[in-house]
């Protein structure tokens, strides 16, 4: 009869159960540590909100916490727990294999989240509107997933024993004729790029793409969307934005405004001398605008034309038409006291009982000459 002392000896799939309960304690400790550590520094995470130095590394440490799935730490559990066990060859491979995978789609994982920590942290420290890192975020992290995830691989393929350089050789050519097949997509993919760094634009400006007019409301990988003025959505590629001239509008700080009163000839000079400074008056009392001039310019034409230029101190283009409605309306009201008329087409009175006297005479026919 056995011993129960010689319990431990006894070997299961070639390591003794001493070694097995050793590993299953590793194991569960471990499985029970680390989410521990993960709550603990996810708590400390939300518990300050300070954008020190120091702070924003500890924040950094909690996103990289953060992204760290369940998987990784199973794995880890398992590596430690099977450091001082035995297999069998092909349950070796297998098993590295998987830890290996694992450990570099986790380290995939966290390069991305630093990466979106960064762009976070950059939006946070920006002084004006985040529109345009809230814009270009989905085409960075694209472009930043892509070279991650591509590294990630074959850094693993590497840890495996596989010989990577051949498969770059072939890459690189396959990706010389996925590039002439798919030319159009990546020169929407660079463009997105070109506008994610250089930032012409950003959610919620006011375009204006050579014919196109609308406000944009999504910037994506391979096209931008826009909605008009009429309502509908207008989806444009970004390659094609950028060959376009882009006035942005979104970025307009004030407005200029420019226009010409014509005067008829007939109205006295004093009255004409007054003009300007009665137009400089009603803008300067105006509310959101500043006056620039206002100057008689042409008198060789079939008015004489004063030309004035005012600016609105507000990009909004509702508070420049209430500028210049109430600017045109102080306008006439002032120069009907100064006696001051404006130049217009007069029209042309034809009669009907005129037009019968033509017809009458064109119809008759030429008699003799009373001098005959």
């Amino acid at each position: 009869m056995a011993d129960w002392r010689d319990l431990p000896q006894l070997e299961f799939l070639g390591n003794d159960l001493k070694t097995w309960a050793v590993a299953l304690g590793i194991f569960l400790v471990t499985l029970t540590i680390l989410p521990l550590v993960r709550r603990f520094i996810s708590a400390r995470r939300r518990g300050h909100t300070d954008q020190t130095r120091m702070h924003l590394w500890m924040d950094l440490t909690g996103t990289l916490v953060a992204a760290t799935s369940r998987l990784f730490i199973l794995a880890v559990a398992v590596w430690l727990a099977s450091r001082d066990l035995t297999f069998a060859p092909r349950v070796e491979r297998w098993l590295t294999i998987a830890i290996v995978l694992v450990f570099w789609m986790q380290a995939a994982l966290w390069a991305m989240a630093a990466v979106r920590f960064a762009v976070d942290a950059r939006r946070q420290r920006s002084t004006g509107p985040d529109t345009l890192l809230r814009s270009s975020m989905e085409v960075i992290l694209f472009a930043a997933g892509i070279l991650i995830w591509g590294i990630a691989f074959l850094l693993a393929l590497d840890n495996l024993g596989i010989e990577i350089k051949p498969l770059l050789a072939g890459l690189g050519i396959g990706g010389i004729a996925l590039a002439l097949a798919v030319q159009t997509v990546l020169g929407d993919l660079l463009a997105s790029l070109s506008i994610a760094l250089d930032k012409p634009f950003g959610l919620g400006d006011a375009l204006t793409v050579d014919d196109v007019q609308g406000t944009v409301e999504h910037i994506g990988v391979k096209s931008t969307r826009l909605r008009s003025v009429n309502g509908e959505q207008i989806i444009m590629s970004n390659a094609d934005i950028l060959k376009s001239r882009v006035r942005n509008f979104g970025r307009l700080r004030e407005r200029r405004s420019l226009f010409r009163l014509d005067v008829h000839y007939e109205t006295p000079v004093s009255a004409l001398a007054a003009v300007p400074a009665a137009v400089r008056e009603i803008i300067e009392a105006t509310p959101a605008t500043r006056f620039d001039r206002c100057h008689l310019l042409s008198c060789g034409g079939p008015a004489l034309q004063f030309e004035v230029v005012y600016f609105v101190t507000s990009p909004e283009f509702a508070v420049y038409a209430n500028a210049q409605q109430t600017i045109n309306l102080g306008i006439l009201e002032r120069f009907r006291a100064l006696g001051v008329s404006f130049m217009g087409a007069t029209p042309t009175l034809v009669r009907l009982q005129d037009l019968r006297v033509v017809a009458a005479d064109a119809t008759e026919p030429a008699g003799p000459s009373r001098g005959t």
